[in-house]
């Protein structure tokens, strides 16, 4: 490859779809072009400028992508970490701690670079100071990355041809596992959610078991649900929550016969009580079943609803049942 063939839209480019989250190697890019610099084939100035532009225009787009539709657009991107709400929850926790001013470092953080623009659009920062401080942020990261291609620039030709094979190359890396992994998790999820339609059970129903001196699990999963600004706290009587974390860590979960376990959430939608479910499936427990409509059902039909929730662990004295440890 020869250095001409680094173009300065091809930097530009490759930091905006970099910044899109998509699997581009924009720092390789930066470090070679960086490289190329020091041996006077390009203008270091005027790659840093691209990059930095190249880091505002994607940022921007998730910022206004954030400010419209807020919450969506954090639970978009923390879909593709290992536990989304932990991931959406931590994030907001620095937020509120450092504010804007994280936007100054957080290109140099995994998990926190694609968090940012959309967190502060969805936070109410004012698009000028959004822009400040990201141009701060972006001109740093920029600067550095092309700072160690310019001071390694006896590595030029190493450089370079790693921003030619490079892109490919982790486009299959990643892409491949994500697209089987997607994929697999994909039919996982789409068979639990037609086993628990077979599986459900309905507002009056429930109310008639609770009544009743049957054993019922009520599982409340609210917690397992991103956060929604406004989102009405009420709850099922009887019901408890257990933190996910807690779930997927504990090797068994012990639960008697006569114990039924209910599972509701605060949609209409089966997607989060099969996620649950999965989980639950994976310590043993695989006897669920699904409220009908979630609490909006339950509320809508008149029935009951509490301001606070049982703690668990007198449930599970109550029932028998043998939770994880905190």
């Amino acid at each position: 490859m020869n250095p001409l063939q680094l173009t300065y839209a091809g930097v530009g480019l490759a930091v905006f779809a970099n910044q899109l989250c998509l699997p581009i190697p924009s720092i390789v890019f930066l470090m070679a072009a960086g490289a190329v610099s020091a041996k006077g084939g390009m203008h270091t100035t005027l790659i840093i400028f691209l990059g930095v532009l190249g880091c505002l225009s994607a940022d921007a787009i998730w910022f206004f992508f954030g400010r419209r539709w807020g919450s969506q657009a954090i639970r978009l991107l923390c879909r593709f970490s290992v536990d989304p709400r932990t991931c959406s929850t931590n994030a907001r926790q620095k937020f509120h701690r450092c504010g804007p001013a994280l936007l100054c470092v957080s290109k140099f953080v995994p998990g926190l670079d694609g968090l940012m623009p959309p967190l502060s659009g969805a936070e109410g920062v004012s698009f000028a100071g959004f822009l400040a401080f990201d141009t701060v942020g972006a001109l740093l990261w920029t600067t550095g990355y092309v700072g160690i291609g310019y001071l390694f620039s006896s590595e030029l030709n190493l450089a370079i041809q790693w921003a030619k094979h490079f892109g490919a190359a982790m486009g299959i890396a990643i892409g491949v596992p994500v697209a089987l992994y997607a994929g697999w998790r994909g039919l996982v999820l789409a068979r639990m959610i037609r086993r628990l339609r077979l599986r459900r059970i309905t507002p009056p129903m429930l109310a008639r078991k609770l009544k009743s001196n049957r054993k019922i699990a009520l599982l409340d999963l609210l917690n397992f649900e991103e956060e929604i600004p406004g989102q009405n706290l009420d709850a099922i009587p009887g019901a408890f929550t257990v933190d996910p974390c807690r779930l997927r860590k504990s090797p068994q979960i012990t639960v008697p016969d006569d114990v039924e376990v209910i599972l509701y959430c605060s949609s209409r939608r089966d997607m989060v009580s099969a996620r649950v479910a999965i989980a639950l499936k994976r310590i043993g427990l695989d006897k669920v079943w699904v409220l009908e409509g979630g609490l909006k059902a339950w509320r809508g039909q008149g029935f009951p609803v509490s301001k606070s929730l049982e703690p668990p662990e007198l449930v599970a004295d109550r029932l028998g049942v043998k939770l994880p440890k905190p």
